[in-house]
């Protein structure tokens, strides 16, 4: 497809979407079962991709790309018609007998820009809560991850062609989808590139989420269980080759636990990529030579600890760990994603405090602690996308809770209903009968003081209307209706 062709790509997409069709649970939910069964059916086409791309083994593929994304899909098909309906509010007690709700409703077309490190499950996600919410969406495959990019093209085979095309091809392409009109662009990837999508979205208003990253630390406590916690931060670090936005990106620990940390890191790696990690299934490569170049670059000034191993030809880089590593050293200037995990001394808590607040808002925040007050320390100074304490990256897997970054990680969130509520518009509905025009005699002029302890009662006093109560508080209003006539209008 050439650039030229792009911008009729999303103006067939606007006319698709403005026929309605996606308006209806019957149409999204068939797109969705439809999104699943080109994950079936393609599954062995999504393995050797990405095993071309980052050397992921087919299990890897499977826990990491396709069991997430499948349970996305089951939740948004079994809760799609309680997501749609209709969401009640409180009311004051002057919109009592009106109906005051708020509906869900389409944006329009929706820009999904994927990223390479989980090309698939990254890219799909945010389609899925999307064709839930009923928008027409143009996604854009990274491509870096060129070959599970040619297997995205085929998603038009199996869903509406019309309103979820495919664009492939590289900066130029994602340039001129920039300079469109869209109604949401949902963008994961680096903060640089996060800019570039926002600076263009301003052009027209369009609102964004932007997935981003950043050097998510990882503080440990001297007490602690440095077994258990090195063998979760060993396997949270070095999952697909370090190329995780929350993968933990520094360790910051007291000076006397570091021999101990590195040590037990030491066994975790032999544990789990066995003394030969470059001829392990289950360990994976960089993505390209231009980032083996970059992270290999991130280490020159350090100390190597464990690993440093590489081969460029194999744009393999084994799990490494760096000690004694300062605030000013290269690695600490941006975010590593890459199997390298610098370690830096701090005191106690409250210097990684500091620390951390001395830097941007992280993706993420690990803390790895016995001591709840240690745990609610690091809740309440700091602040990130999420916090979890005593394990790493699992808070991904859950789908009510929101993923998303805060300042420089990233604006907006997703997963479950948190992507059907980003890709909504929660329109206010009021809906008021143009009889009883009595109650609103203390709205009119002139405002005496009479009328503004009236209206102060009547909009500052909340009802949260039940069933049960419902007969009994429309009589009580009636009531009350009753006395202001006789007070206002007669």
């Amino acid at each position: 497809m050439s650039q030229e062709q792009l911008p009729q790509v999303v103006l067939r997409a606007r006319k698709a979407f403005q026929t309605g069709r996606s308006k209806t649970p019957a149409y999204r939910i068939q797109q969705l079962k439809n999104l699943q069964r080109f994950i079936t059916e393609k599954q062995k086409d999504i393995t050797h991709a990405l095993k071309k791309d980052l050397h992921k083994s087919e299990n890897g593929t499977q826990l990491y790309e396709i069991l997430g994304l499948e349970g996305e899909i089951n939740l948004a098909i079994s809760k799609l018609s309680q997501w749609m309906a209709p969401r009640p509010v409180t009311k004051n007690l002057l919109t009592i007998s009106d109906v005051v709700y708020i509906q869900p409703e389409p944006l329009g077309v929706v820009l999904i820009i994927g990223a390479w490190n989980y090309p698939i499950t990254v890219t799909l996600q945010p389609l899925v809560g999307a064709i839930a919410a009923g928008n027409a969406v143009v996604v854009k495959p990274s491509e870096v991850s060129a070959h599970t990019a040619k297997v995205l093209e085929l998603l038009p085979l199996y869903l509406d062609s019309e309103m979820y095309p495919v664009v492939t091809g590289g900066v130029p392409e994602t340039q001129e989808l920039l300079k469109q009109r869209f109604d949401h662009i949902f963008y994961t990837g680096s903060s640089v590139v996060g800019k570039v999508v926002m600076e263009a979205a301003a052009r027209h208003l369009t609102p964004v989420t932007l997935e981003l990253g950043g050097k998510s630390p990882c503080f440990i406590d001297g007490d602690c269980d440095l077994r258990v916690a090195c063998r979760r931060i060993t396997w949270g670090k070095f999952v697909n080759c370090g190329q995780t936005c929350i993968s933990p990106d520094y360790i910051l620990c007291e000076p006397s636990i570091q021999d101990k940390v590195v040590e037990e890191i030491r066994k975790c790696i032999k544990e789990f990529y066995t003394d030969d990690p470059k001829t392990f299934i289950d360990y994976g490569r960089i993505i390209n030579q231009r980032h083996f170049k970059r992270v290999m670059a991130l280490i020159e000034g350090s100390t190597v600890a464990i690993g440093g191993e590489n081969d460029e030809s194999q744009c393999y880089i084994a799990p490494t760990v760096l000690r004694d590593v300062s605030a000013d050293s290269k690695v600490m200037q941006e975010e590593i994603f890459g199997p390298v995990l610098p370690i830096i001394p701090v005191k106690g808590v409250n210097e990684a405090i500091q620390f951390i607040r001395e830097r941007e808002k992280p993706l993420a925040l690990y803390v790895f602690s016995y001591s709840n007050k240690v745990i609610k320390q690091m809740i309440s100074e700091t602040s990130s996308g999420a916090l979890v304490a005593n394990d790493c990256l699992v808070h991904y897997s859950i789908s009510d809770l929101p993923f998303g970054g805060v300042g420089n990680s990233g604006m907006g969130r997703y997963h479950g209903k948190y992507t059907f509520d980003q890709l909504s518009h929660l329109r206010s509905c009021l809906l008021k009968k143009l009889g009883m025009e009595f109650v609103n005699g203390m709205r009119y002029p002139p405002h005496t003081a009479e009328k503004l302890r009236w209206a102060r009662l009547l909009l500052c006093r909340q009802v949260n209307l039940g069933r049960v109560r419902h007969l009994a508080q429309v009589a009580a209003f009636a009531l009350l209706a009753a006395f202001v006539v006789q007070r206002f209008w007669r």
